[in-house]
Parts: C-alpha cells; structure tokens; sequence
C-alpha cells in the first residue's frame, strides 16, 4: 500500500464533460483558479478531450487561451494535464509527424506539463509519435491503456425492452481482454518511453476485485508509476479507486465534491476521508478544495440548461462537517471488505456512503449492457433524431456482432460511435428486409480497412472483402495528407483565416468548427479597426435595397429552449413535411428541428447561434417558390437528360447531403458510389444498385433527406 497518494483532479476538463457538456466558461474558470493555486494537487486535467472543440464551438473562446491562462494562474503548483488519443489527437483522422510535433510542442509551450496518451484501439504504434515529441519538448507522457471487457452476446429478450438481453459470451470464443492482455499493453508502452502508465476505465466497468488485481500486476511488472481513471455511471467507481489505492495504486483521478459523482469520477472528499481511515497521506489542501467547492455549487446552478444529471449531492465539507455514526460505519465496513476481497459487501458499503450523500444511483442498464453511458444516450438521441426509436432493442443486441466483426475494437471515442452507429445501420437494415451491412458508414469502412490501426484481433478477410472490396489490411498513408485551405480573408483586411502556428493547427484538428471561429476573431478584429478609423466622406449613387421578405408563412418552432446550432436550409429551398430543417442544441444533446408541412422556406427568423426560448419561430414557409435571381448569363448548360425507363436512386436513411459525386448523363457501373450521405454523425456511401446513365439529380449538397427520398435515377 503506497504510503503517499497523489491526486489527479479532472474537474476543470473530465468532471465538466461527463455533466456538462464542455460548457465552462473561461470567465467561470477564473472565478476558481486562486483557490487552485493553493490546494497543491499533483495535477490538474484542464485540456484535451472535447475542451478545444467546445470552447471555439460553444463559447466563442480560444483553447490556447484557456490552456495558457490556467498556467498563468496556477504556475508550477500543479502541472497541468491534457487528453489526446495519440496520431488522431483529437478527432478521426490519423495526422503526419509534422502536426503532432507541432502540436505538442505548442501545447507544452502554453503550460502543458502531462499529456495523457491514449489509442482507441490499444495499439501501440499509434502513440509512438505523440510519446516522441511530447518528451522531446519537455512535458511527462502519460499512456493509457484502455480497460475494456470481451463482449456479452445478447440472448432472446424473455420481454420487451432490454431485460435479458445481454447473455454471456459465445461458446468456443477464448477471452481476448485478459490481465495478461493488459500487463502486456503496459510493458509496450514504458519500453516506448512512457513516464507513468494509467489505467483508464472510461466506461467504468472495471469490478473492483480486478482492479485490485491489475493494480498489482502493474506495480510488479512496469517502473514508473501507475494512475487509475475510472467513472461512476455503473456504480463501480468508488469502490474501485478504494481498491486500486489499497492495492498500491500511485496516482488516482478525481472530481471536486459538485462535479463529482454519476457519469463523472469519485468525490476527492471522499477518498480523503478513506486516506485518512487507512493512515495514508494525501497532500493536498483540502480548506482550499472547500473553496473550490463552494464556487463550484454557484457555477452548477449557472450551468443548469446544461446539466445531464440535475442532482446536486449533499453539501459536505470533510474538514468541519462529523459524519453520522451510521454511514462511518460504512467506510469501516468498505475497507474491511476491500482487505477481504468480498466484492458484494464492499460495494453494498460504497453505495450506501453515495447514497447518503445523495449521489445518482447506478446506471443498471449501462451495467447490463457493457458498453459506456455516453455511447448509449448517444444512440438513443441520434434515433430520436432518425424517429427510429423502435430499433433501439436490435441496435443495442447487434452491438456484440458488429464489434467482433470489426476486430472487437474497446468501446471509446471514437471507436464507441463508429461501432454504435453501425449498429443501428445493421438494425435499419434488417427493418427493411435488408442484409447486415447494407449501408456502412466511411468511419467504419476505414476500420474495418485497417486505416485506425490494428484492432486487437484480425479482421476476417471474407469480412473485409464484403466492406472494402478487398481482403488484405491496408493502413492509412500519411503521405497523402493534405493541409487544410487557409484562405486569405478579403472582406476582413486582407488577413488569412489562420495567421500563426496555433490557429493552423486549430484548423487542421477541428476544420469546419475552427474555420468558423476564426472568421469570426478576424471579422470582429477588421470591424474593430474600422470603427477607430474616422470615416471618409463617399458620395456614390444610390443603389435601392431590396427588402428582406416579411415572414408571411406558417411558422417552424422549436419545442424546447435551445441553442440554433446549424440550419440545413435556406431561403428558396424546397421542403418536405416532416424534413429536418434545423439542428438545435438543448439539454446537452443535439435536436433535430422538422418542419410540419411542405412548402418553401421565405425568411429565417433567427441566426446560428441564437438562444432561443421553446415555442420560439425559426422560419416561416409558403406555398409557391420564393422568387430568386436569374442566373448568370455564363452559368454552364445542364447536361441533357437521357431518355428511356428509369429506376431510382434511393437513402437508406435520413441525412444530409455532403458530396454529389455524378452528374447528370454520367455513366455508372453497378455498385459505384454516387452520393455521400452524413446520417449519425458518420459519412455514409450510397451506391448506385444498377448500371446505366444518370438522368436526372433531384438533390443539392447541404439538402437533408428522409429515409427512402429518391436523389436520383438513372436509363439503363
């Protein structure tokens, strides 16, 4: 047992992602930062993760702002640590030498001291640069490796709904996900280079009679230290970081007291008062963490719209509050059952002492499931958004198949979306009357090819074949990559979108998001400038403005206060009653916004961005087509039609049109890819079933479409 515990607090990046999401403002980050300075833990996790997207999607602020202005206030007290999943860093694309250097050499330039590496699919090969460069500029690499569980195979429902559903696993197969598994993860990873080894539980599914085991496994087989990451959604996470401290566990990850608890990690009040029990030193300033606290419950109540848990715990302070005889007891008892390895009673313990402090119970279907709690919630809003709700049950038991299927990859960003919306693919699929794997989306198409990595065991090759059109593994080339476009911005002084080192690298990990903020910095910096300049004196000839159309139709509202993250449609556009027009975001998930009647859309009533209140009108549509310019005269002819029978081109699914790869009076081969179709967040490759010429294209790139619209035919 370690005689010093140093803590890891994660509630300034994880602890606010898992309840929050990513929504702290820098502003209420401030308001902590002093108190920060003095609690003295070993780290702050304050970067990383969905933090650099959030910020510049959600709250118009910098992340190298954010990183740079922590380190500012805390200096060296506590080194400060970021997330990144190695060569993809932050998203779905494996990235050259060149940006992961660069970007880990900014990121410890800006204050990073730990970057914690982690791969989706456990390989190895796929941290190497990242543990290369972050060494090599001076910051501690941090590799993780992902606990996962062989998967549960479903058997048949005995009633609706989801009891009974997950059975054990198939006969025959052999366990892939074992100690020696992971003990042999770890040894790779310090041979590399490594500097501490972490065990991270993202979905909190680790017992804790076998974290107690791993831990000590570990400690015997790897030199430097060992961290445990861990969450509380099944209801493991308590007793399983008392396990792994007893075991000997050097570091452990933990949230401050109101952001602790339920999808997040461990109250750290709570691993004190266990410290304190089994005579072990945690040194760490707990009056300030008590300050900490106390802004923290002023900043929940700020982030209520936010909230995915809406349960405050009781409020404690473990320095001046006396606990009840009763619940003493149960950290008597819990320890007493960690020494004697009785799981049940250690973790009927555990539950009371939450359940006092009136921390969310476990989440008994992501138990029975065995898969994270944000997979599952992100399955269950996305066929909100399909209204294919009914699938949920087929989704959620194809799980098991489509992961083994796909080299029984672990279930974490973004392997747990890719494997989770292929799921309710194959589960779409079957509705119809379909085989398995009708519609893959790309992501999974590049996993099953090999461009993510080696999976943990080998993709069959017949299965390849049958979603790649060829058997052998082809991994992704870097040589191909290509940078971003980094325009230069005519309206806004002539400035290119991306003007230094740091903003590149924004636009090359997050294009679409970090374009659009940093037009936004350059637009508000040239109108800045504008406005200090005294204006000249034009004398030009008037040209009448047009008049923006009056909102004359019927009304599309939204149904419950939100945020307008995108429209899908413009002025002009022709629509479907029951198509998606808008994105809405609302209660930390993603809405879509349909229209209840056909028509045409006349005005937009509010703009991306806008927080709007339920009920409020986003748009109007009318009967007959907006007027719109004619077009140019040097505007290209359109191909002529063919002529003849036609057999039509449909979507499997709902979704938005991201590429047109035909045009009309095209020839196209059986099974050619025509259209790329975004459905779940994925990228889907809708393929002709016949061959012939394209007739005729009845879609536009940026249209969103129900299941089964026609978007184009074709003369055979």
């Amino acid at each position: 047992m370690s005689k010093k515990l140093l803590i890891r607090d994660l509630t300034l990046r994880d602890g606010q992602q898992s309840l929050f999401a990513t929504r702290l403002r820098q502003e209420q980050i401030d308001r902590v930062l002093p108190f920060y300075k003095d609690a003295n833990f070993y780290a702050m996790e304050v970067w990383g993760g969905a933090v650099p997207d959030s910020v510049m999607r959600y709250l118009n602020e910098n992340p190298w702002t954010r990183l740079q202005t922590i380190k500012k206030a805390v200096g060296d007290v506590s080194k400060l640590t970021a997330l990144s999943r190695g060569r993809n860093l932050f998203g779905y694309t494996p990235y050259t030498n060149e940006i992961i250097d660069g970007f880990c050499k900014n990121a410890i330039d800006s204050g990073l001291g730990i970057m914690r590496i982690f791969d989706a699919l456990n390989d190895i090969d796929n941290v190497k640069s990242t543990i290369k460069y972050v060494k090599q500029h001076g910051g501690i690499a941090d590799c993780a490796v992902c606990y996962t569980i062989d998967p549960a195979y479903p058997e048949p429902p005995k009633k609706k709904g989801l009891a009974g559903l997950f059975g054990k696993r198939e006969k025959g197969q052999e366990p892939v996900f074992t100690d020696e598994y992971f003990v042999n993860k770890a040894k790779a990873l310090e041979e590399l280079g490594a500097d501490m080894i972490t065990i991270k539980d993202m979905s909190g599914l680790i017992p804790p009679t076998r974290v107690s085991k791993l831990v000590g496994d570990f400690k015997r087989n790897v030199k430097v230290p060992v961290d445990f990451h861990t969450h509380c959604t099944p209801g493991y996470g308590l007793a399983a970081v008392l396990s792994a401290i007893m075991a000997g566990v050097d570091v452990v990850d933990t949230n401050i007291w109101n952001f602790a608890g339920g999808p997040a990690a461990p109250a750290i009040e709570l691993i004190y008062l266990f410290t304190k029990k089994l005579g072990i030193e945690m040194d760490i300033n707990m009056e300030a963490v008590a300050k900490i606290n106390a802004e923290l419950l002023t900043i929940r109540k700020e982030l209520a719209d936010v909230d995915g848990v809406k349960q405050f715990p009781k409020p404690f302070n473990p320095l001046t509050d006396e606990l009840p005889a009763n619940i003493d007891a149960e950290f008597d008892k819990a320890i007493a059952a960690a020494k004697a390895g009785n799981e049940d009673a250690l973790l009927n313990a555990c539950h009371a002492i939450e359940d006092y402090f009136n921390f969310p119970k476990p989440n008994n279907l992501v138990k029975e499931a065995e898969i994270p709690g944000g997979m599952y919630t992100n399955m269950v809003a996305q066929l909100k958004a399909l209204k294919s709700e009914d699938i949920l049950e087929d989704a959620m038991k194809l799980i098991p198949t489509v992961r083994m299927d796909a080299g029984l990859p672990p279930l974490v960003t973004p392997t747990s979306q890719i494997v989770g919306a292929q799921a309710v693919n194959c589960a779409m699929d079957l509705k119809k009357g379909s085989a398995m794997y009708t519609n893959v989306s790309n992501q999974f198409i590049s996993l099953v090819k090999g461009e993510y990595g080696k999976t943990p065991i080998p993709v069959k090759p017949e299965f390849r074949e049958k979603i790649c059109g060829h058997r052998d593994e082809r991994p992704f080339d870097t040589s191909t990559y290509k940078m971003q476009p980094n325009p230069v911005l005519e309206n806004f002084g002539g400035v290119k979108l991306a003007e230094n080192e740091e903003e590149v690298l924004l636009l090359e990990l997050f294009p679409m998001v970090a374009k659009g903020y940093l037009t936004g910095v350059k637009k508000a910096a040239w109108e800045a400038k504008q406005a200090k300049e005294p204006k000249k004196e034009v004398v030009t000839e008037e040209t009448p403005k047009k008049e923006a159309p009056k909102a004359t139709g019927k009304k599309v509202t939204i149904p419950m206060p939100g945020r307008i993250l995108q429209y899908l449609v413009k002025p002009g556009d022709k629509v479907e009653k029951g198509q998606t027009v808008a994105t809405l975001e609302a209660m930390k998930m993603e809405n879509s916004i349909t229209a209840d009647f056909a028509g045409y859309v006349n005005t937009l009533m509010a703009a991306e961005g806008d927080t709007l209140p339920a009920d409020a009108p986003i748009m109007d549509i009318v009967d007959a087509p907006v007027a719109t310019e004619a077009p140019a005269a040097t505007e290209a002819p359109k191909a002529a039609k063919a002529t003849g029978p036609t057999k039509a081109v449909n979507v499997p699914m709902p979704g938005k049109i991201l590429d047109i790869q035909v045009n009309a009076g095209d020839k196209i081969e059986k099974g050619q890819v025509v259209v790329i179709l975004e459905a779940m967040k994925m990228e889907n490759s809708i393929t002709s079933d016949f061959a012939g010429t394209v007739n005729d294209i009845f879609v536009n790139v940026g249209d969103t479409v129900a299941a089964d619209t026609k978007i184009l035919d074709v003369v055979q």
